[in-house]
Order: C-alpha cells, then sequence, then structure tokens
C-alpha cells in the first residue's frame, strides 16, 4: 500500500498530485527548476546536510544521516510511485532520487566532521564537491549497472540508479578521504 495514495490511483491524470507526494518526489519544489532540476536536487542534499557538519560528534552525524537516508528511501519509493501516476514514466522534476544519491556519497565525510571547524578546512570541501561531482558523474553516464537499475518499475528503479551512483561515488571517496584527514 502507498503511504500517499489512500483513496487508490488517481481517477484522470488531469488531477493535481496529492501536496505531500509533490513536495517529497520534488524535494520541495527543486525538481521543477527548468534547467538541470537533477543537479538542484543533489544540491539540495548538500544545503541540507551542511548543518550537521556543525556537530563536532562524528557518531552522532552518522545517526543523523542514516536517520534520514532510511525514511527518505520509504518516502521517496512511495512519492515516486504516486508521481509516475500523474506524471509519467520516471519524470524528470522528481529528483527525490538524486537527493538521496548524494546523502549515500557524503556518508564518508560524516566521519569527519569536526563540528564549526570542518568548514574552514580546505580538504573538507575538497570532498564535497569531489562527492558531487562523482556523483553528478555516475547518474548522467550509468556506467557498470546503473542503467540497469533503471530497468526496474516503479519508484524501485527511480531510486535505485541513483541511490547505486551514490554507492560508487562513496566507495571512491571513502579512500581518499582517510588519506586526507587520518594521514
Amino acid at each position: 500500500m502507498n503511504i500517499f495514495l489512500p483513496y487508490g490511483i488517481p481517477r484522470k491524470t488531469s488531477e493535481k498530485m496529492p501536496f505531500w507526494p509533490r513536495m517529497v518526489a520534488t524535494m520541495f519544489g527543486a525538481g521543477f527548476c527548468p534547467v538541470a532540476p537533477g543537479t538542484m536536487g543533489a544540491l539540495v542534499a548538500i544545503v541540507l546536510w551542511l548543518p550537521l557538519a556543525l556537530i563536532p560528534y562524528y557518531g552522532l552525524v552518522m545517526m543523523v544521516m542514516l536517520a534520514c537516508i532510511m525514511p527518505t528511501i520509504l518516502l521517496g519509493y512511495n512519492a515516486s510511485e504516486v508521481a509516475e501516476l500523474y506524471w509519467g514514466e520516471d519524470p524528470k522534476c522528481v529528483v527525490v532520487d538524486e537527493t538521496l544519491g548524494q546523502w549515500i556519497a557524503l556518508l564518508p565525510m560524516t566521519l569527519f566532521c569536526n563540528g564549526p571547524e570542518s568548514y574552514h578546512d580546505w580538504k573538507f570541501w575538497l570532498i564535497i564537491g569531489l562527492a558531487f561531482v562523482l556523483f553528478r558523474f555516475f547518474d548522467i553516464v550509468k556506467p557498470l549497472g546503473i542503467r540497469k537499475m533503471e530497468s526496474y518499475e516503479g519508484g524501485f528503479g527511480i531510486l535505485m540508479d541513483d541511490m547505486l551512483a551514490g554507492i560508487y561515488s562513496m566507495v571512491l571517496i571513502t579512500p581518499l578521504a582517510m588519506y586526507l584527514f587520518v594521514s
């Protein structure tokens, strides 16, 4: 059962999509950006993530990130399913998947948050920028099985390609972040 469709499938596609699934699917409207909506969804993820860097306890930052990622998977899946009913298959304005994938790419940085001092460290900004660029690269080019994830139907297919792009980005970023921050 879809939590955003308590009364079932819309009777006609000209109906306006309900407010909450529209807000989740478009990440509060970022998906309606006329130029590069996917990039806007990834930037929303970074903007929402940056305040976490102010927390000087990396364990707490990791728990907050996971507490954001897990419900976003469920809500994003449901909102994407509803969006496809109203707007067709894999609509461009659905960017919750980009936000989710970018958060996954940023997971290694949760280990290196050092409170407000993080903002003054060039390595911090380098890794965040690299996480953004790598995630967008994997999301756009779709190598290494990412394109295959799009073949799944509905919300699952919408989310999975970006989650895999985030995982690939995270795998590449982690050793560099460890080298820069630990050595």
